[in-house]
């Protein structure tokens, strides 16, 4: 009976692959290529683009007491020569919430991500990522706020 089933077993895996082709797949086009504008209107790309220069991506807040807030601004810089449009950021959890600008950021020009990490509820070491969807190459950039939060143990009177 082990026989059957070994030589069956054979005969579905060689039934199973017999459709693929042996070529190669040709290489995907990334998706970040259709995300920015100048490819869509046949401009050479590299020369209008903007791009993001942080002054930092990871802030560590140190250690703070369950319920309290922290606060961090993510300052950055235009550093392409294009309007730089921040259309989404997410947090990765609902304790952490950020801002940021709404109107284009001009090349050369300054703008700010705030982020705000709120603790309630929350005890141990803690790592939030904050993710920018935007007109750059490649079109994410993830910032991190992180540090401990110690619970509080609260007096119930009797």
């Amino acid at each position: 009976m082990k026989k059957y089933l070994v030589i069956l077993f054979g005969v579905l895996i060689t039934a199973c692959n017999s459709g693929k082709s042996t070529e190669e797949t040709p290489e995907k086009i990334s998706p970040d290529a259709v995300n920015i504008s100048a490819t869509a209107s046949g401009e050479n790309e590299a020369e209008k683009r903007p791009a993001f220069e942080f002054t930092e991506t990871n802030y560590d807040f140190g250690t703070i007491n369950s319920g309290q807030e922290v606060s961090h601004d993510y300052r950055f810089k235009n550093t392409g020569n294009a309007d730089l449009i921040i259309s989404q950021v997410k947090a990765s959890c609902g304790c952490t919430q950020p801002k940021y600008p709404e109107n284009p950021i001009p090349p050369g020009e300054e703008g700010v991500i705030s982020v705000t990490f709120r603790s309630e509820g929350i005890a141990g070491q803690v790592v939030k990522d904050i993710t920018i969807l935007a007109n750059t190459l490649p079109t994410t950039k993830v910032l991190t706020i992180s540090g401990e939060v110690i619970k509080v143990n609260k007096k119930v009177s009797p």
